[in-house]
């Protein structure tokens, strides 16, 4: 698992109005707690933060944040981003022991082109993360799951998974990750074959002329009312 050093500094200032200043100066504002730790405020260099969450590792990256003298692992947390810019608001950093075991969520990376596809069918994808609980140096950057021999009707689910080394996958042993299946269209076409489909066609035209046929005639006795 990626490691990456970061530098934080403590905030004596708190409020709206001295976070507003720091991200205008380029710094994020953010809580550094955990582990026996009373909550500290500190703040980041957003291009530092930005760089340091931009590994393969992603938002499970093992952070170094150094505070002053002093060295803590973490990882980041409750990380708020502007609505519309993406910009950084505030970051959490979770202290984390590399003897203790922790809980994350681990993407999911697929490989591979199914048969069922090749044979017309498309995957439908139900979970793109496990939760999974290891020692910080064992979470994987992600879980392989090879899709080649999925057929359609075919499902993969928790159960089949292998986890890696030192790693327990704590999402239920029966929920479906991926599913090779018919697309949506041609089981409506598969519902209603063609030859029904113009046989209720050739119902409704011989209907329609019927009923334009009685609009044509007379009523029964419409001459004698007349005469």
């Amino acid at each position: 698992m990626a490691e990456v050093a970061l530098k934080a500094e403590v905030r004596n200032e708190r409020g709206k109005g001295p976070a507003h200043r720091l991200r205008a100066s380029g710094k994020v504002p953010g809580t550094l707690y955990g582990r026996g730790l009373d909550a500290v405020a500190v703040s980041v260099d957003a291009r530092e933060l930005q760089h340091t969450l931009s590994t393969d590792a992603g938002l499970n990256v093992l952070i170094d944040l150094k505070v002053g003298s002093d060295n803590h692992l973490t990882l980041a947390r409750a990380i708020d981003r502007h609505p519309v810019k993406g910009t950084f608001i505030h970051v959490d950093f979770l202290k984390i022991a590399r003897d203790v075991a922790i809980t994350v969520d681990v993407p999911v990376h697929f490989e591979g082109e199914a048969r069922g596809v090749k044979e017309g069918g498309v995957l439908e994808h139900h979970l793109w993360q496990l939760h999974v609980e290891c020692l910080p140096a064992n979470v994987p950057e992600r879980i392989n799951i090879d899709t080649s021999n999925l057929e359609i009707g075919s499902i993969v689910r928790v159960s089949d998974i292998t986890a890696p080394d030192g790693v327990t996958i704590l999402t239920g042993e029966e929920e479906i990750i991926v599913s090779c299946v018919v697309p949506q269209v041609l089981q409506v076409e598969e519902e209603v074959p063609a030859e029904e489909a113009e046989a209720v066609e050739g119902e409704e035209g011989a209907v329609a002329e019927g009923a334009e046929g009685a609009e044509g005639e007379a009523p029964a006795g419409g001459e004698s009312e007349e005469s």
